[in-house]
């Protein structure tokens, strides 16, 4: 086992839904770190189970940030190593952590990242759109009358959109944006990505909108919608 450096944040990803899409690295510094660091403790053990890794594991989640930050500052200063996971995929992408980087960096801590799975680059590579650029939006408001503001913020945007959206919400986001870009616009519905059961529906929203309405699906989504 590869040792880590002491005073040292490492960004660990962790697969998507396949579990072997873990990098031999990321096991390394999981299994010599001195803390595991993850938004959930039910999901970030389920995770370590995998790998057959037992270390001691601390949330960071948007109810206790602040708090957690500073005890994990204070770890450093005990000469330790940190490893941030998120539930799925790469830590900080739609997920707490940046105020503890942020800390971090001012204390002159090293921060080191250590890639792997996410969800957006799959969805891109599958959209079958050019993905030269993209513009990575991230989770617009579950409240309708923000989200639909924001989707009017976005509707004149030349580049790829990329839009996370949870399970119970894929229908109202895409019938706001079928009702305020258009139903002819072109888009992909990526989900379930890296599993036996990864699915993409590629046509325009208002085909997709209808789909959707007629065929519930549940799991993690990512939109990908063309530029005008």
């Amino acid at each position: 086992m590869k040792s880590t450096s002491s005073s040292t944040l490492y960004l660990v990803s962790v697969p998507i839904g396949n579990s072997r899409d873990i990098t031999l690295r990321a096991l390394d510094i999981l299994q010599a770190v001195d803390i595991i660091v993850c938004e959930e403790i039910k999901e970030g053990k389920r995770c370590l189970s995998t790998y057959e890794i037992d270390r001691d594991v601390l949330p960071l989640n948007e109810h206790n940030e602040e708090e957690q930050t500073e005890s994990i500052l204070n770890m450093f200063a005990e000469g330790k190593s940190v490893a941030l996971i998120s539930d799925a995929g790469t830590p900080l992408i739609a997920d707490p952590g940046t105020r503890l980087v942020q800390r971090c960096i001012e204390k002159n801590i090293r921060v080191t990242s250590v890639p792997g799975a996410n969800s957006i680059l799959p969805a891109l590579q599958l959209s079958g759109f050019s993905v030269d650029s993209f513009l990575y939006v991230g989770w617009l408001s579950p409240k309708k009358e923000l989200r639909q503001k924001q989707i009017r913020e976005l509707k004149n945007e030349k580049q790829l959109l990329v839009i996370l959206e949870a399970p119970y919400r894929i229908k109202p986001l895409l019938r706001d944006l079928k009702n305020i870009i258009g139903s002819n616009r072109m888009a992909a519905v990526a989900f379930d990505l890296t599993t036996d059961k990864e699915t993409v529906y590629r046509d325009t929203l208002g085909t997709l909108y209808k789909h959707f309405d007629r065929n519930p699906r549940k799991g993690e989504f990512v939109v990908i919608l063309q530029g005008r």
